[in-house]
């Protein structure tokens, strides 16, 4: 017989859209607890793609922010979707109770502990269960619920990823447990704390503590940023930390900038193929997002490569680009890009035919295509040697649309999306 037994019950599911409550009884904590459940936009039933989870605590007041956040740094495709769940502790006796640490060993203890089994033993289960749940998991809180949060943090084999301890209430002795506990991990691991100069006092002392502390470790596996914000409350402090917290937690995400073209991209002397593919890789690893390379991604490396006169790396980009848009015409565009600056004309006129019989992308189109391919066949001689038959067909003139030299826009388009 299973351990928990969850009893689930739905009160509406149109709060807005692919928004639910849900009343959860739990064995572990004697109770029904209420949970708010919103689901991306993306979101069927039937897809296998799966999405991170960020578990807010404190949801009444929490939720909201951090919903808004989310939605806004998706809207840009800097921040990815996400399956965003709150638990709602309306009662300053339950949220409290809840949080409840030994001062001694800095376990939870009592309800404390109930509910840290409950998120554990029940919570997580039910939510992988019901909801197409990544493995890379965030959980947030403030105050008390921040500082309960931490716990979490000295499991054998943590439940979480990503760690938002809004202003914490750090039991004894928690400056140093959770800097010795991140210098432990062997896994990715991203922390991330603040505070503010209109903080509460007796907060402030212990969470400077901890961030010294932090400051310490020397573990490659850890991705750490501390906010001391200026003119900001305990309370107000929470709308400048939420998006500082996800754009450092979800940065790897995002797509190439400027910034990143100028100082991590052009200055190399090869390997912009490679660079674009093990930037990919590391979404899928450590996010446990899997999804096809942004079509202003590709500009940018085209871009360098153009630059550069690394003409060779388009044939690398083309297995990129044929393996995630078999359909379209991308692989054959850089295959011609290739043999064009090669400066084999026959096999690039080939390429940029073939690109015109397959689906448009972004703004390769077939006009552009049979622009490319008449500007090659001008340069052909009329007959290749000892042979009478002409070397291509007669295609139509147009004006010749060129490979945009300068970074292109960031803004998303719908290809780009993860899968």
């Amino acid at each position: 017989m299973k351990n928990t037994v969850l009893s689930i019950v739905f009160l509406f599911s149109t709060v807005t859209f692919s928004q639910t409550i849900e009343r959860i009884r739990s064995e572990k904590l004697n109770s029904t607890r209420e949970i708010t459940v919103k689901l991306p936009a993306s979101y069927k039933a039937d897809s296998e793609r799966k999405y991170p989870l960020v578990l807010v605590l404190d949801s009444e007041y929490l939720f909201k922010p951090f919903e808004g956040n989310i939605a806004y740094g998706n809207y840009w495709d800097d921040t990815p979707e996400v399956i965003i769940v709150g638990i709602n502790q309306n009662k300053n006796e339950e949220r409290y109770d809840d949080s409840e640490i030994d001062g001694a060993s800095g376990l939870p203890v009592k309800k404390g502990g109930a509910f840290f089994e409950f998120i554990g033993g029940e919570l997580l289960p039910h939510l992988e269960k019901k909801y197409p749940v990544s493995n890379f998991k965030i959980i947030a809180g403030l105050d008390s619920t921040a500082g309960f949060l931490n716990t979490f943090l000295y499991k054998d084999i943590p439940l979480f990823n990503g760690y938002i301890s809004l202003s914490p209430d750090l039991a004894t002795g928690m400056e140093e447990r959770i800097a010795a506990r991140l210098s432990a991990f062997k896994k990715p691991v991203y922390y991330y704390h603040a505070t503010s100069d209109g903080d509460l006092k007796k907060f402030q002392l212990k969470i400077k503590a901890l961030d010294a502390n932090i400051k310490t470790v020397k573990n490659p596996m850890l991705n750490y940023k501390f906010d001391d914000f200026k003119n900001a409350s305990h309370y107000s402090l929470v709308l400048n930390a939420i998006p500082n917290a996800l754009y450092q937690i979800f940065s790897v995400y995002k797509p190439i900038s400027s910034i990143e073209y100028n100082d991590k991209i052009v200055v190399l002397k090869e390997g912009y193929a490679d660079y674009l593919k093990n930037k990919y890789d590391t979404i899928e690893k450590a996010l446990g997002i899997k999804m096809n390379v942004r079509l202003s991604d590709f500009k940018v490396i085209e871009t360098a490569i153009l630059k550069n006169e690394a003409y060779t790396e388009f044939e690398q980009l083309a297995q990129i680009s044929g393996q995630q848009y078999p359909k379209s015409m991308m692989y054959d565009y850089h295959m011609a890009m290739y043999y064009e600056k090669r400066n084999e004309l026959p096999r690039a006129l080939k390429n940029y035919q073939n690109a015109f019989i397959k689906e448009e992308i972004g703004d390769l189109t077939k006009d552009m295509m049979l622009n490319k391919a008449e500007e090659i066949k001008g340069k052909l001689p009329k007959k290749i040697k000892g042979n009478r038959k002409a070397v291509v067909e007669e295609v139509p003139t147009e004006t010749p649309t060129e490979v945009p030299s300068e970074v292109p826009a960031e803004t998303p388009t719908e290809e780009q999306k993860p899968k």
